[in-house]
């Protein structure tokens, strides 16, 4: 076989790996029962090699999953230990510092043996609506009240279902069905990707996944390393304040070009909370590295070799928690990182990056339930929610999107299936993006009641609201993200509070930085927002 023939060979094998992970993923998407996941695509899935190192990850999920996952392998691959692994194994956790940084994610691992040879692994990751405790807000104290902890365990031996496990579950959680569903929806996700692939390792002849895996890490790799090479040379620092829980958060990171390697260091972040927003330095690190390769490699594949020169240091500080700081709002901050990072970056690529955004998801949970005295539904609402991202160079920023988490619009009619909650209004925030030559994202109005005959207490997960989106090269500053109730009552932005029946819940989310010079935005373009009603009159 010639080199040529051989490349293409492994490269056509690569392609159908990526199809192997990608149908992983939407086992998981049809199977779910938290709506986080089925509708909004709060997941991860990907396959390694018998290293633990990532070959290839689904398109479907979030960089806060993916790139997590990526390290929390290895941590299985050590714990279980390489002896104790057999065919039809499934294992679990929700430890922070061991998955995805709090203890909402679950990440299930399998073994995937062809015969008696382990070739490789599949994981997956996805948000549960329950997992007990405080429920998921900021106001526990240690990550002990935060709900369930799971270490690192076996969920299935030989194909046998730990029922013990199960029933601690459903002991635990306001929701047993849908989380106990949800973890075999897991379970079911790893096993696909596991026959998916023995079934092409014998269709192709393939006894392990030694040559393949070599070949992508080498290509990923050297493809990398030409970019950070066209990098310049030096530091640059950026800081970045945010609303924290009760008082401002200060993140500080620099930047820094080191030979072969791009390393951010986050000496300078203000010190862990003693409230539930701190972030383990796993899902810090997750969101650095996703902001450095959407600037200096977007288009080369997430995998190990790829991530692997993106490296990050800090102290001790609210960007590196440690146990057993609460972390339940750990993707408050977490979002925070990239707007963090490529404002350093920005220093180093002028005309290049992007203006800040809303960055954090306004994530809201809803425990539902009747007025006393009446008869009703009990009921766990998550809902996912997105301000505007920043203006680009060139383009305008995106309205109500979810960067950089990527996660999806979740439909309001499955938000109110969930549950007895009306969503009266979800629409687009005009004049909430920043002026510019080009036009910073839209945010959005949402106003939520409880069905009637009930109320509901809700965690509020919302930053931006004290600090907004800032612009960039002469761009103005997104408009600022407000919680009230109807009747002019201010809200918090962080903590679990009160919805009466009756009243209705007002979230005006956070718009996006604008770009450049608003004298250079063209008349035309004013006239479009005009007309689409994206920006008002009154506006300049």
């Amino acid at each position: 076989m010639s080199d040529q023939t051989r490349e293409i060979r492994l490269q056509v094998m690569w392609n159908r790996l990526i199809s192997v992970v990608e149908e992983q993923a939407m086992t998981l998407l049809r199977t779910a029962f938290s709506t986080s996941v089925r509708e909004a695509g709060d997941l991860s899935a990907g396959v390694f090699d018998p290293q633990g190192r990532m070959l290839a990850q689904a398109v479907t999920g979030t960089p806060g999953h993916v790139n997590t996952m990526a390290e929390a392998v290895l941590h299985f691959a050590r714990e279980i230990g390489y002896d104790d692994m057999y065919p039809g194994d499934t294992y679990v956790t929700n430890d922070p510092w061991k998955g995805t940084g709090h203890l909402h994610d679950i990440t299930m691992v399998s073994p995937s043996f062809k015969g008696d040879r382990l070739v490789g692994f599949f994981a997956c990751t996805a948000h549960v609506v329950d997992v007990g405790g405080r429920g998921f807000g900021a106001d526990a104290k240690t990550v002990y009240e935060e709900g369930i902890q799971i270490p690192i365990m076996k969920f299935a031996e030989r194909g046998v279902v730990n029922k013990d496990l199960v029933r601690m579950l459903r002991a635990n959680v306001r929701e047993p069905n849908q989380v106990v569903g949800d973890f075999y929806s897991l379970a079911a996700c790893n096993d696909v990707g596991h026959r998916r692939l023995i079934a092409m390792m014998e269709e192709i002849g393939l006894e392990t996944l030694d040559d393949l895996g070599a070949f992508i890490f080498e290509r990923t790799r050297s493809a990398t390393l030409e970019r950070i090479a066209a990098l310049p040379r030096g530091a640059w620092t950026n800081t970045l304040v945010t609303d924290g829980y009760d008082q401002p958060v200060t993140l500080k990171a620099t930047l820094e070009t080191r030979g072969d390697t791009v390393n951010v260091d986050f000496t300078g972040t203000d010190a862990p909370s003693r409230w539930g927003i701190n972030v383990p330095i796993i899902y810090t690190k997750a969101y650095a590295c996703y902001a450095m390769k959407c600037v200096i490699a977007p288009d080369i594949p997430n995998n190990w070799a790829s991530l692997e020169p993106f490296t990050i240091s800090s102290p001790v500080n609210i960007l590196n928690a440690e146990r057993p700081a609460p972390v339940s709002l750990r993707h408050v901050f977490g979002h925070m990182v990239p707007d963090l990072v490529l404002g350093a970056l920005a220093q180093a690529l002028p005309g290049k990056i992007l203006a800040e955004g809303a960055g954090a998801l306004w994530n809201i949970h809803m425990s539902v339930r009747p007025v006393p005295g009446q008869e009703g539904q009990r009921a766990e609402i998550l809902m996912f929610n997105s301000g505007g991202m920043g203006a680009r160079p060139g383009l305008d920023g995106l309205s109500s999107t979810a960067f950089p988490s990527g996660v999806m619009t979740m439909p309001i009619e499955a938000t109110e299936h969930t549950g007895p909650i009306v969503i009266w209004r979800k629409e687009l925030r005009p004049d909430s993006g920043g002026d510019g030559e080009f036009r910073g994202g839209l945010g959005q109005v949402i106003e939520i009641e409880p069905a009637p005959g009930h109320e509901f207490d809700f965690s509020a997960m919302f930053d931006r609201i004290h600090h907004p989106a800032r612009g960039r090269d002469g761009g103005e500053d997104g408009v600022a993200g407000s919680a009230s109730l109807d009747d002019g009552t201010v809200l918090k932005p962080k903590g679990w509070q009160h919805v009466p029946a009756g009243r209705r819940l007002v979230l005006e989310l956070p718009g996006g930085g604008g770009y450049g010079d608003p004298a250079r935005r063209p008349d035309a373009a004013r006239a479009n927002d005009l007309s689409k009603g994206y920006v008002t009159k009154g506006r300049k």
